[in-house]
């Protein structure tokens, strides 16, 4: 049953993650050259990764595994994100 949660919870942080970083990108930093440099994706998906790591820790539920999916999937998102608006241009 806690495999269950575990699991749930990992992939609800993964979609939401990668969801909400894409829209960012493409509706508030369409006009921002910083978001074309190639290590933004990587800087993104570390920052997201270490500020859920503190949550992590206070939920013994969920590991850390959640959070190196969630910062993985936001750094995807942004990656995502910069490739729509170069596409769109």
């Amino acid at each position: 049953m806690v495999e269950i949660i575990w699991l749930a919870a990992t992939g609800a942080a993964g979609v939401f993650g990668y969801a909400k970083s894409r829209r960012f990108v493409k509706s508030r930093l369409r006009f921002v050259d910083g978001v074309r440099k190639p290590y933004v994706p990587v800087l993104a998906g570390g920052a997201a990764a270490a500020a859920a790591a503190p949550v992590v820790w206070l939920l013994p539920i969920i590991g850390t595994a959640t959070a190196v999916v969630f910062g993985a999937s936001v750094g995807a998102g942004v990656a995502s994100g910069r490739k729509d608006i170069d596409e769109s241009s």
